[in-house]
């Protein structure tokens, strides 16, 4: 069984990314992650990260840009993962006081640099490893991505 997975990488102004730790009943207990989930039959990789991170975060996606993709197999039973992982912009609103982190024991904002001292889930590593040393820089590639400014045609 191959699964589709997206996963939102959330850059603060301060550079610090969202990471969650998931729950002691989930599979995987206590591991860390980034916040995303199952795409669903119908869904495109980017209306499954919508969703996910309105039920996740109770946030809303105002862009994203795939930033890198893994296929992971977790071995007999648990199958085969193809996860694609995106630079996401957020609609802030205070986003620490906002955030609900409804799927995780708990949420932290961490430096790219301190990625490696969080327990990740094994598929996530050679992105937290990437990010860690700066050869992905999500802010970045966001702006750089970003569409040229046109005039409001309101």
């Amino acid at each position: 069984m191959n699964l589709q997975i997206v996963a939102a990488v959330i850059e603060r102004s301060d550079r610090r990314l969202l990471i969650g730790q998931r729950r002691r009943d989930d599979s995987s207990p206590y591991k860390w992650e980034f916040p995303g989930g199952k795409v669903k039959t119908g869904e495109s990789l980017e209306q499954a990260l919508a969703r996910e991170l309105r039920e996740e975060l109770d946030v809303t996606l105002v862009r994203s840009v795939p930033i890198s993709h893994v296929e992971h197999d977790y071995g007999p039973g648990l199958g085969s993962l193809s996860i694609t992982f995106f630079a996401v912009s957020i609609l802030e609103s205070g986003l620490e006081s906002v955030l609900r982190p409804l799927p995780f024991e708990q949420i932290a904002w961490a430096l790219p640099r301190e990625l490696g001292d969080y327990d990740f889930l094994a598929a996530n590593r050679r992105l937290v490893a990437e990010l860690a040393t700066g050869r992905i820089k999500p802010a970045e590639i966001l702006s750089s991505s970003a569409p040229d400014a046109a005039p409001a045609s309101h």
